[in-house]
């Protein structure tokens, strides 16, 4: 239901529904810098048009963000969590509205993140900014 209510909402509105989404499923458990960070790789990437040229193009590249990787039966039950990320990605949004040497960074570089647990092959010999739940790299 939440992926066709992105589909059909106008813009900035969808992006930020997919981005909020997005660091609600990725670390509504982490801290207000952890979500920032998430969304911050995400608007890296929409910025650099490799990934897509929307938020929503984004996050729903395929195997990339969790509106792509999480069962489509996944709720979203803590509206209190769903809240701070809608604000995060507001935030986001302004944030890399602003001229680049204006912006602030979280997670400087980096373009893609993943659990402490995981080790994807792509993070091999990669350094790393541990937040949270979360290492985050500078690949491309």
């Amino acid at each position: 239901m939440l992926l066709w209510l992105m589909s059909v909402l106008p813009q900035p509105l969808a992006d930020q529904t997919c981005l909020a989404t997005t660091v609600y499923l990725e670390a509504r458990s982490q801290s207000t810098i952890g979500q920032m960070a998430v969304a911050e790789v995400a608007m890296r990437r929409r910025e650099r048009g490799q990934w897509g040229g929307t938020v929503c193009d984004v996050v729903k590249s395929p195997h990339q963000f969790a509106l792509t990787t999480t069962p489509q039966s996944q709720d979203i039950d803590n509206l209190q969590a769903f809240q701070k990320a809608w604000d995060i990605a507001g935030q986001s949004i302004i944030n890399w509205g602003r001229p680049a040497d204006e912006r602030r960074f979280f997670v400087p570089r980096a373009d893609h993140f993943a659990t402490v647990s995981v080790a994807p092959a792509w993070s091999r010999n990669r350094n790393a900014i541990t937040i949270g739940d979360h290492k985050f790299y500078a690949i491309n």
